[in-house]
């Protein structure tokens, strides 16, 4: 059952997503109190392959508002769990020219925060006026319908 969800709309317009898979985040303290009350932004966020792992890097998470001292970084690097197996099959497509890993997603599941990272490729800007053409003629489909 999902909760609470946060898009990142800004990619499909960006971006070819190829492919997708879930993944875990490795939280400290008060982030996911800020998380749950969905004070959370993914829109300039990616995420890097470093020594085997994945980390998410520029996710804001806002500080909660009853933390004290221990209240974590804004913008801090944060760690994706993902399994060995999965991590070499990313790191294989991302090698690819122009292709990177963006989150399109963060949700909780079952009282977990959960990310869904997708591995895409970077469009033009005739293939960002085609996306936009295609809204529109949806638009008016919905409108007739």
């Amino acid at each position: 059952m999902i909760v609470m969800e946060i898009n990142n709309k800004k990619a499909n317009y960006e971006y070819f997503v190829e492919d997708s898979i879930e993944c875990g985040i490795e939280l400290k303290g008060t982030e996911i109190k800020s998380i749950r009350n969905g004070s959370a932004d993914i829109k300039d966020c990616f995420a890097i392959i470093k020594n085997n792992e994945v980390f998410l890097l520029n996710m804001y998470v806002a500080k909660y508002d009853e933390g004290n001292r221990f209240n974590h970084d804004e913008r801090r690097t944060r760690k994706l769990l993902l399994h060995k197996k999965e991590i070499k099959k990313l790191k294989e497509k991302v090698e690819r020219e122009g292709y990177s890993l963006v989150p399109l997603k963060v949700y909780l599941l079952s009282g977990k925060v959960k990310v869904l990272l997708a591995v895409c490729r970077g469009k033009k800007n005739y293939d960002k006026r085609q996306s936009i053409k295609e809204r529109d003629i949806q638009r008016e489909v919905q409108i007739k319908i």
